[in-house]
């Protein structure tokens, strides 16, 4: 696997990504547009392709934060799933981030979610918050109830939490 930074929403790659990102997620659970260009301007955020045989097969959205990254969203294209690309991914983020949060859909949503959950779990990250509030991310938009992973367990977890929001949801 290649990890490419995309740095401008000009490139194809984004424009690629952009359009993957509004057909797989929800409505609540993306940027718009406007906001979606800004992160290509934020120090904070890094949205990388993910390349195999130098072919784009999906994407991830970090942001590195004070003493972990937070993975904002993460998707292997549909062409490409069900061929463990994801596991490689996950690993390779393990060999360079001791401590990684990301969020999901609760278990109980439907299966998928359910599926979703035992794919983190069985790559190395646990639950740490049942009861976590994702903001709206903008007017018009819905709060979602999700739960919190990670491969680690943090001390002050509530730190965690307040820094995903102050910096990624602000």
């Amino acid at each position: 696997m290649e990890y490419l930074q995309i740095n401008s929403f000009e490139d194809f790659r984004a424009v690629e990504i952009y359009k993957s990102y509004c057909e797989t997620f929800p409505e609540d659970e993306r940027r718009g547009e406007k906001q979606f260009r800004s992160l290509f301007t934020n120090p904070k955020v890094k949205v990388w392709s993910v390349l195999k045989d130098l072919q784009n097969i999906g994407y991830l959205i970090s942001w590195e934060l004070t003493n972990f990254i937070f993975i904002e969203h993460f998707e292997i294209f549909s062409e490409f799933r069900s061929l463990k690309y994801g596991s490689v991914i996950i690993q390779d983020l393990f060999k360079n981030y001791s401590h990684i949060v990301l969020e999901s859909e609760p278990e109980t949503l439907d299966d998928i979610a359910k599926r979703r959950i035992g794919f983190y779990e069985r790559n190395g990250f646990q639950i740490i918050d049942k009861n976590y509030e994702q903001p709206a991310y903008e007017p018009g938009k819905n709060k979602l109830d999700l739960w919190l992973l990670a491969n680690w367990q943090p001390e002050n977890l509530q730190h965690v939490k307040e820094e995903i929001y102050d910096v990624v949801y602000c």
